[in-house]
């Protein structure tokens, strides 16, 4: 029995002054009202009205009833009204690179629409758990990981090979995976060696590790700068770059052989009670283009 449905019939019936123009404005049948009412009374072990063929009346039980009923039925409005309005705060993980150049500015944006929010950003290439991390919600590259989850696509991650203008002048371009052997290229250290980059070509992927591999960082933002300073060729995220490309101070390479851009999601654990905190944000980071 949904005993709040319950009260509500009651309160209207007794505010309307009959179960017909109750029945009305409820959307049911009269008869659906009277088993309501019915099934309160019941609950209650108490009559609540009192009905006779030409009016109905409270019971002094009835009476009691309908304005605590009243006062229920606020509380619960209230809660609802506070439930729809974003509040309160998000726990937010992200990879490093894509973590600090798109998601750090869009969390700002985002919080610029809803003032009561707080977020806390996390950037690890780590992939943490939610559950026992305490986290709202995390932005994972490639594989999700876990069949828990609910995810959400976001643009795909795209790689880009490039190099500053001054080192192309004084090393030349590089036209095939091959000519990597002969240029220095700027590497993250967390990449496997035995694998090495990942390049497509014609549909097909194929690994190409540059032997000539004088730098080494754990840190993107850190290869990015020696690649502006015409270190070597560098393998990076675009999003990570897409500025200095589009300001003439990298130049990409090799384009038709960067590797298959990646799937990224935002992912959630699955609740079906009201959370307008964390919908907001998954709505705003799935609705709009950042990068």
């Amino acid at each position: 029995m949904d005993k709040l449905r319950n009260i509500e019939v009651f309160v209207s019936v007794v505010e309307t002054g009959n179960f017909s123009t109750a029945a009305e404005k409820l959307g049911i049948s009269a008869v659906m009202v009277g088993k309501h009412i019915q099934q309160l009374e019941k609950h209650l072990n108490a009559r609540l009205l009192q009905r006779t063929t030409r009016r109905q009346s409270l019971t002094d039980a009835g009476e009691v009833f309908y304005e605590n009923g009243k006062r229920v039925l606020e509380q619960m409005k209230l809660m609802e009204s506070l439930q729809s309005v974003p509040t309160g705060l998000l726990r937010v993980s992200a990879p490093v690179s894509l973590g600090s150049s798109v998601i750090a500015p869009m969390l700002a944006r985002y919080l610029n629409l809803y003032p009561q929010v707080k977020v806390e950003l996390v950037l690890s290439n780590a992939r943490v758990d939610l559950i026992g991390e305490n986290f709202d919600l995390a932005i994972r590259i490639g594989e999700i990981g876990d069949d828990r989850l609910v995810a959400r696509p976001l643009k795909p991650y795209e790689m880009v090979i490039c190099a500053s203008p001054e080192y192309l002048q004084r090393n030349g371009t590089p036209e095939s995976p091959e000519d990597l052997k002969t240029h220095p290229c700027l590497i993250h250290s967390v990449w496997n060696q035995s694998e090495g980059w990942h390049l497509a070509n014609a549909g097909q992927t194929t690994s190409a590790w540059p032997v000539n591999s004088r730098y080494v960082s754990n840190d993107g933002h850190a290869l990015r700068n020696a690649a502006l300073e015409g270190a070597g060729l560098l393998l990076q995220p675009k999003v990570l770059l897409a500025e200095d490309i589009l300001r003439g101070r990298l130049i990409p390479v090799l384009e038709s052989f960067i590797p298959t851009p990646r799937a990224v999601h935002v992912v959630y654990l699955p609740d079906f009670r009201p959370r307008a905190k964390l919908n907001s944000l998954i709505n705003y980071m799935t609705e709009n283009d950042f990068y």
